[in-house]
């Protein structure tokens, strides 16, 4: 059987293409557009320009999967569309526009799905430490023999830290101290475990997106999913110069992320030096995958 999940995030919207059958999948099929819906969120509010972006993108997505014979859509928004005053609004606009009805996730379903997809999907360890860093919110969970002990949402992302913060294109001194105490104060608010994890698997645009990087520094191949912690930290303190050539090696690999990635590093750091973390992996798969998992495919855990 085949279907689309489209994950409405707050700074991308993808769309993932699977086949499945019984307890396995494969993915066939990816396509990102870079939304950023949480530019569009006034006092709490996402402005009808806003919700109109995403029912254009949903449509093209409709259509593509339609060409595809795939009937099978199922739509799901994180922080997007969680954290505005106005999520009932936006959804049934969404619906009538596009036909599409949008389920709306909690942060402890995103933080559960994030954890299903990369610990039976992504092949994470089975002890550990996972963060899922997206546009509007990043979720931490603990977890033992692959049973969550503990687990949080914080509702703070890269693109919601950059239009919070950020007036330019990279962040000035003072304006990354305040995301910095802001994600520090999240962190001391929500602390998961109190301990600290050697190892952290990684799910998001921002991890993958510091991977590329790191590895392109050390020289590593683009496929290597294991990141030293040192190498994350002096890849922040590289990037925070915003000098010419910070700006063209941003630009050469991950072109899409020049805005958010500085933001993005500032939560990921803050939970590597919170957690003692010593390596970082990153997920093939994550929150995504877990929605098809749990929800289509009727997967509660290590089955």
């Amino acid at each position: 059987m085949k279907c689309g999940i489209v994950d409405l995030g707050s700074n991308t919207i993808r769309l993932s293409i699977y086949h499945w059958e019984g307890r396995q999948f494969k993915l066939l099929m990816n396509k990102k557009e870079m939304a950023g819906l949480a530019g569009y969120i006034r006092d709490g509010v996402l402005s009808d320009r806003g919700i109109l972006v995403a029912c254009q993108v949903l449509a093209g997505f409709k259509a593509l999967l339609e060409n595809f014979d795939i009937r099978d859509i199922h739509v799901f928004a994180t922080a997007s569309l969680r954290n505005i005053v106005n999520t009932e609004d936006a959804v049934d606009t969404i619906r009538s526009v596009t036909g599409l009805p949008v389920e709306v996730v909690s942060g402890s379903d995103e933080a559960a799905f994030s954890f299903l997809g990369a610990t039976v999907g992504g092949g994470a360890p089975a002890t550990g430490l996972l963060a899922d860093i997206g546009g509007g919110s990043t979720e931490l969970v603990s977890y033992e023999n692959g049973i969550i002990t503990s687990g949080c949402s914080l509702p703070m992302g890269s693109l919601s830290l950059f239009t919070k913060h950020v007036s330019g294109l990279f962040p000035t001194r003072e304006e990354r101290r305040a995301m910095r105490d802001e994600v520090k104060a999240e962190l001391d608010r929500a602390k998961t475990a109190g301990g600290h994890s050697a190892h952290l698997t990684g799910v998001g645009g921002t991890i993958r997106a510091a991977a590329k990087l790191c590895n392109d520094l050390s020289g590593a191949d683009q496929s290597n999913r294991v990141i030293p912690a040192g190498e994350i930290r002096a890849l922040y303190k590289d990037l925070k110069k915003g000098d010419q050539a910070t700006l063209r090696q941003i630009l050469r690999i991950v072109p899409d992320r020049v805005h958010t990635i500085l933001p993005g590093l500032a939560i990921l750091n803050a939970v590597l030096k919170s957690y003692e973390v010593e390596t970082v992996l990153v997920s093939t798969c994550g929150v995504r995958e877990g929605y098809l998992l749990r929800r289509v495919m009727g997967v509660n855990g290590h089955e």
